[in-house]
């Protein structure tokens, strides 16, 4: 099968969305398929790309790692026929988004789409939530899913926000899958070492996009309290992002540059020996429709502090993988409660092969061959069927 895949961000950019793209182009690659990538230009990309087709950009006024195609669509068009693909996989509702659609629709082959963002949680970056409104999101998307053939949520919430906008297309749940391989691979202590963390610190981490929709500023207050159980602990931000300076100064205001450590952004092949060096994955956010730091997080054998949502209670109610919290004021009380626990409930092999299975990478490809087959199918049927009553 000849995939194209229209994305606005794609690596070296770091995301979530990259990481679930560059996994599934691997995994396909990997089973014999073909991939190609039409995205966007960046500033530390030069030189020709193998599968990759990229496209003049300037980055998102309100959002300025991320980067929006200005031109390209009728470039887009002459590469796909030559390429001759077979389906248009969108994952972004922007500029590649609606050039991918506008491919599809000239070549007459299905446009399938990821809904990967929860628009309503970002609207502060656009002139402060003053100008577009959820109601702009909700009709923005049900429109631009509406007109896919179908549509992937990553996760029931996102499904579940999909149909409250009146998403009437099909609408497949399939989670995001990691590379378990890479997340096997054992760190060893340099971690803990690099920093500075003693091997019986409790170390806990936070792993992402340092922005306010990530409600970092919730575990860096939740500090104080866990310090007065766990005067050890140290809580390792890595990530970079536009709140990072501002949440560096409520460090520094709060006295706590001994016990919170800013790390930055890592390279992706080092993701793993953080999770590993840490005692649990904490974080705050409700702003994800997939998780994908949860997952990583449990490939690594690392437990997890969360809060509570439809995907979190998802994800950890197989088998103590963590615990979760209601409200801001229950976060250092649940981080404390897990870290002092004599013996921690112990999860069969039973139980984590089942979990590890469901988000490995060859199951995620599995599961989005058989959509990508099937919307073919469905598509080719309509095609037909529209054919023979014009006759």
């Amino acid at each position: 099968m000849k995939i194209g895949i229209f994305t606005d961000t794609y690596f070296p950019q770091v995301s979530g969305v990259a990481t679930s793209i560059k996994t599934l182009k691997e995994e396909l690659l990997n089973q014999g398929h073909e991939v190609f990538i039409f995205t966007t230009t960046d500033p530390k990309v030069h030189g020709e790309e193998e599968d990759i087709v990229r496209f003049t950009s300037v980055p998102f006024f309100s959002f300025q790692d991320r980067r929006v195609a200005i031109k390209g669509a009728h470039r887009a068009l002459k590469r796909a026929k030559e390429l001759q693909l077979d389906i248009v996989h969108t994952q972004t509702e922007f500029s590649l988004g609606l050039t991918g659609k506008y491919v599809a629709y000239q070549l007459k082959i299905p446009c399938v789409h990821t809904y990967h963002t929860m628009y309503e949680d970002y609207l502060h970056y656009i002139a402060k939530g003053k100008v577009v409104r959820p109601t702009h999101v909700k009709l923005a998307s049900k429109f631009f899913c509406n007109q896919s053939a179908a549509v992937i949520a990553p996760s029931v919430k996102a499904k579940r926000q999909l149909l409250n906008y009146g998403v009437t297309q099909k609408i497949e749940v399939i989670p995001t899958g990691v590379d378990l391989k890479r997340f096997e691979t054992l760190a060893n202590r340099a971690i803990r070492e690099e920093l500075n963390i003693s091997a019986d610190a409790p170390l806990l981490l936070s792993l992402s996009r340092v922005a306010k929709e990530k409600s970092i500023e919730l575990l860096i207050k939740a500090m104080p309290d866990v310090l007065q159980q766990q005067s050890t602990a140290k809580l390792v931000i890595v990530g970079d992002g536009p709140a990072k300076k501002e949440l560096e100064n409520l460090v520094d205001s709060l006295a706590l540059t001994d016990s919170i450590i800013f790390v930055g952004e890592v390279e992706s092949s080092q993701v793993h020996a953080y999770y590993q060096a840490a005692d649990l994955f904490v974080s705050a956010s409700d702003s994800e429709s997939q998780g994908l730091t949860y997952i990583e997080a449990i490939a690594s054998g690392t437990d997890i502090i969360a809060r509570v949502n439809d995907y979190t209670e998802n994800l950890l109610q197989i088998g103590g993988f963590g615990a979760l919290f209601q409200e801001d004021e229950e976060i250092a009380e649940a981080i404390c409660r897990y870290l002092s626990q004599v013996k921690k409930r112990e999860k069969s092999e039973e139980e984590r092969k089942v979990v590890l299975n469901s988000i490995s990478s060859e199951v995620f490809c599995e599961k989005v061959l058989q959509f990508y087959r099937e919307t073919i199918r469905q598509y080719s049927y309509e095609k037909e069927a529209a054919i023979r009553f014009n006759k």
